[in-house]
């Protein structure tokens, strides 16, 4: 098979090299990420200046552009003919509406755009507690790979994953598929005399049961299928 590897945290993070870590042997692999992160820049695309593309080294292309950019071009110019495109692994996780923010969700959802089979990976953080270990994510990612590779995806759908934050001595986690939350994030926001600054925090959102941000948080592997359709029947 052939990869199409992303990101939105560079690449330079860890996450998209624990990510190249799994595909291995499976096949060909071509990156095309961005050279700084842009977490948060959800679909974003750049359309009206020059996007600047730097080679990293063989099979490496650094784009001064955004994840969206990233596929564009990986899936125009670098590798048009992969199978798959994997994006992530993002250093935080990406669940319920995180996903409309998420430069990682977009990339993925930029390939299914165009026709591409498409995975999104996000690990969830959660430091101090929790010390993050790349190279365990790295043999959950495989674990994943094994079962959504033998499954079928239609057109316009990619899958969405997020590896729980576990202790060191915990077992490897249960996958398990799930329905996306649409559950709001914590809006607690400090005021001041020129305006307001976040102060929520991610563990403390709304979670419906069996969904994805309730598995995550549990200790599993959340497995969730998304459409590119939006419509309202």
């Amino acid at each position: 098979m052939k990869f199409l590897l992303t990101n939105d945290d560079g690449y330079l993070a860890d996450g998209i090299a624990a990510l190249k870590a799994a595909v291995g042997s499976r096949g060909e692999c071509t990156v095309v990420a961005p050279n700084q992160a842009y977490s948060g820049c959800g679909h974003q695309v750049t359309d009206k200046s020059l996007i600047r593309v730097e080679s990293g080294g063989p099979g490496i292309h650094i784009i001064h552009g955004t994840p969206a950019d990233c596929s564009r071009l990986g899936l125009l110019q670098f590798a048009p003919d992969v199978d798959w495109v994997l994006s992530g692994i993002n250093e935080g996780a990406n669940l319920a509406g995180d996903i409309f923010m998420s430069g990682t969700a977009a990339a993925a959802r930029e390939a299914t755009l165009s026709g591409k089979k498409a995975i999104a990976f996000s690990q969830y953080l959660r430091k101090p507690e929790y010390m993050q270990d790349w190279e365990r994510t790295t043999r959950w990612t495989q674990k994943v790979l094994d079962v959504l590779f033998d499954l079928p995806l239609e057109a316009g759908q990619f899958w969405n994953v997020n590896f729980p934050a576990l202790h060191e001595n915990e077992p490897d986690p249960e996958i398990e598929f799930c329905p996306h939350d649409t559950s709001q994030v914590d809006l607690q926001f400090e005021w001041n005399d020129e305006g307001a600054i976040y102060r929520g925090q991610f563990r403390n959102r709304g979670q419906r049961p069996k969904c994805d941000v309730e598995v995550c948080f549990s200790g599993k592997i959340s497995v969730t299928k998304l459409a590119l359709d939006c419509s309202v029947n």
